[in-house]
């Protein structure tokens, strides 16, 4: 089989293609052709060597991926040869809290998706929707299952509630879709008309450009009759959580993804911003295995599908990397694998 390395960090020609054997699935393990992976901000820290967690030597990188399963081990019950599957983020993170033990990764700690056939731990994988497709399918381990885990993880986001969500990167997208799916109102950001329409065409009520109105949260008020939104998923942290403060209504979540930045180590925000604000910030890791099922459960009912930006081949990798290095995409970068 074919198989991609992280062979030099910190440059995409460092990851190289190889030959290798294809692996023999143990007692509890599946055997997965992998047909779609798809890329993520956290491969591109990895790559960079920014990312909280180290990446083991020659990893095979990518953490998300899909694919049907072709050999299974004596001892499994969850799976059999033909179910079309995703691996989770964290395989050993089931359900419940996530504790430092918990925190291996597929395509840092763990080996990855890039690769024609990833053996996976029966537990560490689950059933995707049937509507998808296999590089939609490949889009949900990482950004579906925040963005799901962002407005179902903490308290219950009521009909009629407001959503904020900030850009139009491929876990805001799912933010969009998620949240109007649940009955919410959604306000979203960019500075680019186009993108506006196309956030409109996903379901955004409204979209601000903070390019034209730097203090965008006093925008976002203005939207909401002066009441805030009652959730925000912030996805830029150190750039934006002064705005999405302001933009937050008095007893809002505010869900940080991002706490540092290439120019700002951490978060700051001000007295004024913040002494008027009963706001709960809590952080999310992506989810368990039991988010990454409810919310298939949920894309099943709805029939909601993630947006796809464009497709690699697998010959393409390195070019799929610096495509969503560029930043040009709206919606997932995918690699098609076989």
């Amino acid at each position: 089989m074919r198989a991609y390395h992280l062979e030099t960090p910190g440059t995409v020609d460092g990851i190289v293609p190889r030959e290798q054997a294809r692996p023999e699935p143990g007692p509890r393990d599946i055997l997965v052709r992998v047909r779609a992976a798809s890329l993520d901000k956290r491969d591109l820290l990895i790559l960079r060597e920014t990312y909280p967690l180290k990446a083991a030597p020659d990893v095979i990188p990518v953490s998300d991926g899909a694919g049907e399963v072709v050999a299974v081990g004596a001892e499994v019950t969850r799976f059999a040869v033909g179910d079309r599957v995703a691996g989770t983020y964290f395989p050993n993170w089931l359900d419940g809290r996530i504790t430092p033990d918990r925190f291996d990764q597929p395509g840092a700690t763990l080996d990855g998706m890039l690769t024609e056939y990833a053996r996976l731990d029966q537990e560490a994988a689950v059933r995707v929707p049937d509507h998808l497709t296999w590089e939609e399918a490949a889009c949900l381990p990482c950004a579906g299952v925040t963005a799901w885990h962002s407005l179902t993880g903490g308290e219950a986001l009521a009909p009629g509630h407001t959503v904020l969500t900030l850009g139009t990167g491929a876990l805001s997208l799912f933010v969009v879709r998620f949240a109007k799916m649940l009955g919410a109102e959604v306000v979203a950001t960019t500075s680019s008309p186009a993108k506006a329409d196309r956030l409109r065409a996903l379901g955004a009520d409204h979209v601000v450009d903070y390019a034209a109105h730097p203090e965008w949260g006093l925008k976002v008020r203005e939207l909401t009759g002066g009441r805030g939104a009652d959730l925000v998923v912030e996805t830029n942290g150190p750039e934006t959580i002064e705005q999405s403060v302001r933009a937050a209504a008095l007893y809002a979540q505010i869900v940080l993804l991002i706490t540092g930045s290439p120019r700002r180590p951490g978060i700051e925000i001000s007295n004024a911003a913040y002494a008027g604000s009963l706001a709960t910030i809590r952080r999310v890791f992506v989810g368990s295995r039991a988010h990454f099922e409810s919310m298939n459960r949920a894309l099943r009912l709805h029939g909601v599908r993630p947006v796809v930006d464009r497709v690699f081949g697998f010959d393409e990798v390195r070019e799929a990397y610096r495509y969503y290095e560029s930043g040009a995409a709206f919606g997932k970068v995918v690699v098609r694998v076989g």
